[in-house]
């Protein structure tokens, strides 16, 4: 079986997420763990079920950074509880900051 290359490189990576989800007619936040990253998305470990294809809210630091960041990401897969979230529209200098740490990271895939 043959696996589809990515658009983008994904590397190893371990640092908190908050993940906030539209529950009703409230907010509600959701501890996850980062994974792997790309300068497409993030993948995480979150102990509990959402659905692809909605929008959350993503917020965390890049380690080595004090910026807390918050950004939105659309589910696009999921096997058990590891999420594959893509980013939508990272600012540019939110993505410089990511290839710069990317740079130091071993490859996950």
């Amino acid at each position: 079986m043959e696996r589809r290359q990515r658009r983008h490189p994904r590397f190893r990576c371990n640092f908190p997420v908050v993940v906030t989800v539209l529950s009703g007619d409230d907010y509600k936040q959701l501890d996850a763990h980062g994974k792997d990253l790309s300068e497409a998305g993030i993948g995480m470990l979150v102990a509990s079920e959402l659905t692809i294809g909605e929008v959350f809210s993503l917020n965390f630091s890049i380690p080595g950074s004090s910026q807390a960041w918050d950004v939105r990401a659309v589910l696009r897969h999921r096997r058990g509880y590891h999420y594959g979230f893509e980013f939508l529209s990272l600012p540019a200098d939110y993505q410089a900051v990511v290839k710069k740490f990317l740079a130091g990271l071993e490859r996950a895939d």
